[in-house]
């Protein structure tokens, strides 16, 4: 091949997201057709070791295959038509993203994807991450963690609500107090090959299995939501089945008060570490009756009493029960989330005040 025609390859490969030095390492495995990793490294100029690293990642992508069941390593090109396939499906995955963003559409498209890719359900997690704007609830293997940190940092900065729940490892929590900020609210670990399940906002959702992202070359497929019935639902999955059973790492501190929440299990999870702090909060709740009409009500009272299973120690008697008791001028009331049955009322936002 020229070097005008790797120039122009180069350049179309670097579209697909290659950075400079997986393009240069995977141009040299296609001249060799399969190649040890110090063949490579003397083509490209970079570290044995690294050649490893950046192979792996080719792999994940679906350019090569490394064959590491013999001694030297050796490192194959998948066939050209092969590599096409994948590009195109990568292309056709991106659909639902542009769609999410057409500037004329009324609503987000109600759809499944399935993804087959664990590079692509990385991006896609990213991408979800990137779009939240109340609440995030994660699950994902401990040697994934780093590929969506970055993400859940900037997430938690905008005042996003991240539940983090790294799994099939016991982590230490000194490894969560060293980030210059903070990854998530709250950080719990289990050390079992837990599903991975990400819901945003109570309408993007990603599952998969903890195989197909810890597994090269796995068979396994993940399932990529846009569906706003649906999601809610794997988020009280996640708590019922996922966040209880795991060992408490890390807890954020109270954020300064008066704060406003959409979450409302942002606010309860504020209120109790407030309370536990010892501080006297007030919650100004804009609420509708369980009974009694469909009226927005505004609902103001001190907070005496959080019933919750986001922190240590659980208060609630039931999975998914998060719940605000409030001292107010008629006397105690109970106010529950979005589809609260057991509270008086179900609220749409909450403003959280210190006390007077």
């Amino acid at each position: 091949m020229s070097e005008g025609d790797d120039s122009a390859l180069a350049r179309q490969l670097a579209h697909f997201g290659l950075s400079d030095t997986e393009i240069q390492t995977y141009l040299a495995v296609l001249e060799n057709g399969e190649a040890k990793a110090s063949t490579i490294a003397d083509a490209t100029g970079v570290s044995k070791r690294y050649v490893y690293s950046v192979c792996e990642e080719l792999e994940d992508q679906g350019f090569v295959e490394v064959n590491d069941h013999v001694v030297p390593t050796k490192i194959r090109a998948k066939r050209p038509e092969d590599v096409i396939e994948i590009l195109s499906n990568r292309l056709e995955e991106i659909e639902p993203a542009l769609e999410r963003r057409f500037s004329e559409a009324t609503s987000r498209p109600q759809r499944f994807d399935v993804i087959k890719s664990r590079v692509t359900v990385v991006k896609r997690i990213n991408e979800y991450i990137e779009e939240s704007e109340q609440r995030i609830a994660l699950s994902i293997p401990h040697s994934t963690l780093p590929r969506v940190i970055e993400g859940l940092q900037d997430a938690v900065e905008r005042g996003v609500f991240v539940l983090l729940l790294v799994t099939d490892a016991q982590p230490d929590p000194t490894e969560f107090a060293a980030y210059d900020r903070p990854v998530a609210s709250a950080v719990r670990s289990w050390n079992v090959p837990v599903p991975v399940m990400l819901t945003v906002d109570g309408e993007f959702g990603i599952v998969s299995s903890s195989e197909m992202m810890t597994v090269a070359n796995s068979d396994e497929r993940a399932i990529s939501l846009v569906q706003e019935r649906i999601v809610p639902t794997l988020f009280e999955s996640f708590l019922a089945n996922f966040w209880l059973s795991a060992d408490e790492l890390s807890v954020i501190e109270a954020a300064p008060l008066p704060q406003t929440y959409d979450s409302f299990e942002h606010a309860v999870f504020q209120a109790t570490l407030h309370l536990r702090e010892g501080t006297a909060v007030s919650a100004c709740v804009e609420a509708t009756p369980n009974e009694g009409g469909a009226d927005v009500e505004t609902v103001t009272g001190r907070v005496v009493e959080t019933n919750q299973g986001i922190v240590d120690p659980v208060t609630n008697e039931f999975p998914i029960e998060h719940t605000l008791v409030l001292e107010t001028d008629e006397g105690r009331t109970t106010v529950g989330g979005h589809g609260a049955f057991l509270e008086e009322y179900a609220a749409r936002t909450v403003k959280l005040e210190a006390a007077d």
